[in-house]
């Protein structure tokens, strides 16, 4: 049953294994060298796949409201961006555009002077962390600042954020302001960079939300017309943003492994593949709908994962600890869903026995 769901991605990890295997014996000629690079390889994979089941989640809650065309543009079209632009072009182009070199000899820089190539892209951090938790920070808070909102985990706080969602652009003041905090606890130039990157990040998801809107507008009034509406577009593009943000701690955070871009591309890649059969995975089985708080416990650790982000312009924080938090949130709101499941069906099994009663006992009560 569940092979129908990673029958593909198991197959993309054979390919990117055999592909790690005759790219280590090429390099090295020892069959050590090799072993272990492919170690790195699966490392890096199961590090992909637990930091981003949050995305895997997600991304189901707004994969599960387009149809199964786009479901399977972002599960394949989709891929190429996740793989070749995001663990390929992106870092080349970080590496390219910081240190004023062309394509070509950023990846000559990355393939043989992998030291240098690493601290680059390090150079960069304070950027990525601004954009990427910026964008990540707009998603999390988006979907709790929502005024229609009724069902809510974390009650206490939930029920207070969609009140204050009727304020406009409230989650906007108060993502700007955390930016300026943090931008006070930089150097001035570190500082700016921070900045304009964290609005940068901002003005990204206004952006995907205007398009989303846009489209969303033009499927409405074909409807009205009668017309076949079949358009995914703007999910898809919100998909892809999203996973992009995903990617930019993971990809940073490769490093600790391994400094070979081709390591490091294979390994997130078969994790990426992973994460999207995930997605797939809990629209078709309708995993979000039959457990009421998952979805919250996802988004929880977007603000999180962004909060993060964010803080890692000034402060060290390793991706273990980013990764357990994010499966605690997701634990306890899968714990919490079975619960209230658990009391819902107690409840009708009560309802059943005493309607039974009544109908056994007609004219007397039961207590």
């Amino acid at each position: 049953m569940l092979m129908k769901f990673y029958k593909g991605s198991i197959l993309f990890t054979l390919a990117c294994l055999a592909l790690g295997a005759w790219y280590g014996w090429s390099q090295s000629g020892s069959l050590a060298a090799t072993a272990s690079m492919l170690w790195i390889i699966v490392v890096l994979s199961i590090l992909e796949i637990s930091l981003s089941f949050d995305n895997a989640v997600v991304n189901a809650a707004v994969l599960k409201d387009m149809d199964e065309v786009w479901q399977r543009r972002f599960l394949t079209w989709g891929m190429i961006f996740a793989v070749f632009g995001m663990r390929i072009v992106f870092p080349l182009a970080i590496v390219a555009i910081a240190a004023g070199l062309g394509p070509v000899e950023a990846l000559t820089l990355s393939l043989n002077n992998p030291e240098q190539y690493e601290a680059i892209v390090s150079s960069a951090h304070i950027g990525i962390a601004g954009f990427g938790g910026a964008f990540l920070a707009m998603v999390g808070l988006s979907f709790f600042f929502d005024g229609e909102k009724d069902v809510h985990w974390l009650r206490w706080i939930e029920a207070k954020l969609s009140v204050v969602s009727n304020i406009k652009a409230a989650e906007i003041a108060l993502l700007l302001l955390v930016l300026y905090l943090i931008s006070r606890l930089l150097p001035t130039e570190d500082a700016l960079t921070f900045m304009v990157s964290g609005t940068l990040g901002l003005v990204c998801f206004i952006a995907v939300e205007a398009i989303s809107t846009i489209l969303e507008l033009r499927d409405e009034a074909m409807k009205v017309n009668g017309a076949i509406v079949r358009s995914g577009l703007g999910g898809f593009l919100y998909l892809n943003v999203l996973d992009a943000s995903f990617s930019f701690d993971g990809v940073i955070g490769a490093f600790a492994l391994s400094n070979n871009m081709v390591v490091i591309a294979l390994g997130l890649s078969v994790g990426a593949m992973f994460v999207r059969s995930m997605t797939i995975h809990l629209v078709r089985e309708g995993t979000l709908a039959e457990y009421r708080y998952l979805e919250h416990g996802a988004f929880w650790a977007i603000i999180v994962l962004g909060a993060i982000m964010l803080l890692s312009a000034k402060f060290h924080i390793p991706e273990t600890i980013t990764g357990l938090i994010g499966a605690i949130l997701i634990g306890l709101s899968l714990w919490w869903s079975v619960r209230h499941n658990r009391r819902l069906e107690t409840k009708h099994r009560s309802d059943a026995a005493k309607k039974a009663a009544s109908k056994r006992s007609p004219g007397k009560s039961v207590s």
